[in-house]
Protein backbone atom coordinates (compact mmCIF):
# COMPACT_ATOMS: atom_id res chain seq x y z
CA UNK A 1 0.00 0.00 0.00
CA UNK A 2 2.95 2.30 -0.42
CA UNK A 3 2.55 3.52 -3.99
CA UNK A 4 -1.18 3.65 -4.59
CA UNK A 5 -3.70 5.87 -2.93
CA UNK A 6 -7.18 4.63 -2.21
CA UNK A 7 -10.54 5.98 -1.36
CA UNK A 8 -13.05 4.60 1.05
CA UNK A 9 -16.77 4.25 0.53
CA UNK A 10 -18.71 7.17 2.04
CA UNK A 11 -20.06 4.93 4.81
CA UNK A 12 -16.49 4.04 5.81
CA UNK A 13 -15.52 7.71 6.07
CA UNK A 14 -18.68 8.30 8.13
CA UNK A 15 -17.81 5.40 10.42
CA UNK A 16 -14.26 6.70 10.84
CA UNK A 17 -15.50 10.23 11.63
CA UNK A 18 -18.03 8.83 14.11
CA UNK A 19 -15.32 6.78 15.81
CA UNK A 20 -13.09 9.86 16.09
CA UNK A 21 -15.94 11.82 17.65
CA UNK A 22 -16.87 8.95 19.96
CA UNK A 23 -13.27 8.75 21.17
CA UNK A 24 -13.26 12.49 21.90
CA UNK A 25 -16.65 12.29 23.64
CA UNK A 26 -15.81 9.20 25.71
CA UNK A 27 -12.15 9.32 26.68
CA UNK A 28 -11.06 11.69 29.42
CA UNK A 29 -9.40 14.83 28.07
CA UNK A 30 -6.63 14.09 30.57
CA UNK A 31 -5.85 10.61 29.27
CA UNK A 32 -2.99 11.75 27.03
CA UNK A 33 -1.35 13.97 29.66
CA UNK A 34 1.48 11.45 30.06
CA UNK A 35 2.10 11.34 26.31
CA UNK A 36 2.05 15.15 26.13
CA UNK A 37 4.50 15.46 29.04
CA UNK A 38 6.92 13.02 27.42
CA UNK A 39 6.52 14.94 24.15
CA UNK A 40 7.39 18.23 25.88
CA UNK A 41 10.55 16.74 27.36
CA UNK A 42 11.50 15.16 24.02
CA UNK A 43 11.09 18.54 22.33
CA UNK A 44 13.51 20.08 24.82
CA UNK A 45 16.08 17.30 25.02
CA UNK A 46 15.83 15.75 21.55
CA UNK A 47 15.76 12.28 23.08
CA UNK A 48 13.69 10.04 25.34
CA UNK A 49 15.20 8.36 28.38
CA UNK A 50 14.32 5.33 30.45
CA UNK A 51 12.06 7.29 32.82
CA UNK A 52 9.98 8.55 29.90
CA UNK A 53 9.88 5.09 28.34
CA UNK A 54 8.52 3.90 31.69
CA UNK A 55 5.87 6.62 31.58
CA UNK A 56 4.92 5.56 28.05
CA UNK A 57 4.68 1.93 29.22
CA UNK A 58 2.14 2.99 31.82
CA UNK A 59 0.28 5.19 29.33
CA UNK A 60 0.12 2.34 26.78
CA UNK A 61 -0.78 -0.06 29.61
CA UNK A 62 1.98 -2.45 28.59
CA UNK A 63 3.55 -4.98 30.90
CA UNK A 64 6.87 -4.06 32.44
CA UNK A 65 7.44 -7.35 34.26
CA UNK A 66 9.19 -8.87 31.25
CA UNK A 67 12.81 -9.82 30.57
CA UNK A 68 13.24 -6.99 28.05
CA UNK A 69 12.29 -4.40 30.70
CA UNK A 70 15.08 -5.67 32.96
CA UNK A 71 17.50 -5.60 29.99
CA UNK A 72 16.50 -2.02 29.18
CA UNK A 73 16.97 -0.94 32.79
CA UNK A 74 20.46 -2.48 32.74
CA UNK A 75 21.52 -0.13 29.93
CA UNK A 76 22.95 3.29 30.65
CA UNK A 77 20.40 6.03 30.05
CA UNK A 78 22.95 7.73 27.78
CA UNK A 79 22.87 4.66 25.49
CA UNK A 80 19.07 4.67 25.46
CA UNK A 81 19.04 8.41 24.73
CA UNK A 82 21.56 7.95 21.91
CA UNK A 83 19.18 5.52 20.19
CA UNK A 84 16.07 7.62 20.86
CA UNK A 85 17.85 10.78 19.69
CA UNK A 86 18.57 9.08 16.35
CA UNK A 87 14.94 7.95 16.19
CA UNK A 88 13.75 11.47 17.02
CA UNK A 89 15.87 13.03 14.29
CA UNK A 90 14.57 10.50 11.77
CA UNK A 91 10.91 10.89 12.77
CA UNK A 92 11.12 14.70 12.57
CA UNK A 93 12.99 14.75 9.24
CA UNK A 94 10.61 16.58 6.91
CA UNK A 95 12.79 15.77 3.91
CA UNK A 96 11.59 12.18 4.30
CA UNK A 97 8.10 10.93 3.54
CA UNK A 98 6.18 9.92 6.64
CA UNK A 99 6.69 6.25 5.79
CA UNK A 100 10.44 6.69 5.31
CA UNK A 101 10.71 8.72 8.53
CA UNK A 102 8.79 6.00 10.40
CA UNK A 103 11.04 3.32 8.94
CA UNK A 104 14.23 5.18 9.86
CA UNK A 105 12.95 6.01 13.35
CA UNK A 106 11.86 2.43 13.95
CA UNK A 107 15.23 1.13 12.75
CA UNK A 108 17.06 3.46 15.17
CA UNK A 109 15.18 1.86 18.07
CA UNK A 110 15.43 -1.76 16.90
CA UNK A 111 18.54 -2.69 18.90
CA UNK A 112 17.07 -1.59 22.25
CA UNK A 113 15.45 -4.21 24.48
CA UNK A 114 11.67 -3.93 24.16
CA UNK A 115 11.92 -2.51 20.66
CA UNK A 116 13.23 -5.52 18.74
CA UNK A 117 9.79 -6.90 17.89
CA UNK A 118 6.34 -5.40 17.93
CA UNK A 119 5.48 -1.80 17.24
CA UNK A 120 3.33 -0.67 20.19
CA UNK A 121 6.08 0.78 22.40
CA UNK A 122 8.21 1.97 19.46
CA UNK A 123 5.23 3.82 18.02
CA UNK A 124 4.64 5.53 21.38
CA UNK A 125 8.26 6.72 21.49
CA UNK A 126 8.16 7.90 17.87
CA UNK A 127 4.82 9.67 18.39
CA UNK A 128 6.19 11.41 21.48
CA UNK A 129 9.24 12.45 19.44
CA UNK A 130 7.25 13.70 16.42
CA UNK A 131 3.60 14.11 17.45
CA UNK A 132 2.52 15.84 14.24
CA UNK A 133 4.06 13.16 12.00
CA UNK A 134 3.78 9.79 13.74
CA UNK A 135 0.90 7.74 15.16
CA UNK A 136 0.39 5.06 17.77
CA UNK A 137 0.20 1.51 16.46
CA UNK A 138 -1.64 -1.23 18.32
CA UNK A 139 -3.68 -4.25 17.44
CA UNK A 140 -6.97 -2.33 17.76
CA UNK A 141 -5.87 0.35 15.28
CA UNK A 142 -4.73 -2.48 13.02
CA UNK A 143 -8.20 -4.04 13.37
CA UNK A 144 -9.75 -0.65 12.58
CA UNK A 145 -7.93 -0.64 9.26
CA UNK A 146 -9.22 -4.15 8.59
CA UNK A 147 -12.77 -2.95 9.39
CA UNK A 148 -12.34 -0.34 6.65
CA UNK A 149 -11.23 -3.05 4.23
CA UNK A 150 -7.56 -2.08 4.37
CA UNK A 151 -5.10 -4.93 4.73
CA UNK A 152 -1.89 -4.37 6.68
CA UNK A 153 0.61 -7.19 6.71
CA UNK A 154 2.39 -8.23 9.91
CA UNK A 155 5.62 -8.68 7.93
CA UNK A 156 8.73 -6.71 8.95
CA UNK A 157 8.36 -3.00 8.25
CA UNK A 158 4.75 -2.94 9.44
CA UNK A 159 5.07 0.39 11.28
CA UNK A 160 6.27 2.29 8.22
CA UNK A 161 3.45 0.71 6.15
CA UNK A 162 0.99 1.68 8.88
CA UNK A 163 2.16 5.31 8.78
CA UNK A 164 2.04 5.32 4.96
CA UNK A 165 -1.53 4.01 5.15
CA UNK A 166 -2.53 6.72 7.61
CA UNK A 167 -0.86 9.34 5.40
CA UNK A 168 -2.79 8.08 2.37
CA UNK A 169 -6.05 8.03 4.33
CA UNK A 170 -5.53 11.61 5.45
CA UNK A 171 -4.67 12.71 1.89
CA UNK A 172 -7.85 11.13 0.50
CA UNK A 173 -10.14 12.08 3.39
CA UNK A 174 -13.10 14.40 3.15
CA UNK A 175 -13.52 17.31 5.56
CA UNK A 176 -13.19 17.37 8.53
CA UNK A 177 -11.05 14.20 8.60
CA UNK A 178 -8.46 15.67 6.22
CA UNK A 179 -7.45 18.14 8.94
CA UNK A 180 -6.72 15.37 11.43
CA UNK A 181 -3.21 14.57 12.56
CA UNK A 182 -1.88 11.01 12.28
CA UNK A 183 -2.56 10.72 16.04
CA UNK A 184 -6.20 11.71 15.50
CA UNK A 185 -6.45 8.99 12.86
CA UNK A 186 -4.96 6.34 15.13
CA UNK A 187 -7.42 7.15 17.91
CA UNK A 188 -10.35 6.87 15.49
CA UNK A 189 -9.03 3.55 14.15
CA UNK A 190 -8.54 2.35 17.72
CA UNK A 191 -12.07 3.37 18.70
CA UNK A 192 -13.68 1.66 15.70
CA UNK A 193 -13.15 -1.69 17.40
CA UNK A 194 -14.19 -0.55 20.89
Amino acid sequence: MTDSSFSLAPEHWERLAAAGQAYTDTVSPYYDETLHEVTRRACTSGSIGKADIGALLMWKRLRADTPWAAELMALADTDVRRATAAATIAARDTTLSLGAAAQAGRAALAHLPGFRTGDALASAVLTAAAPDRMAIYDRRAHSGLHTLGIALSHAPGRYSRYIETIDQLLAAAPAPIRTWTPRDMDTALYWMTA
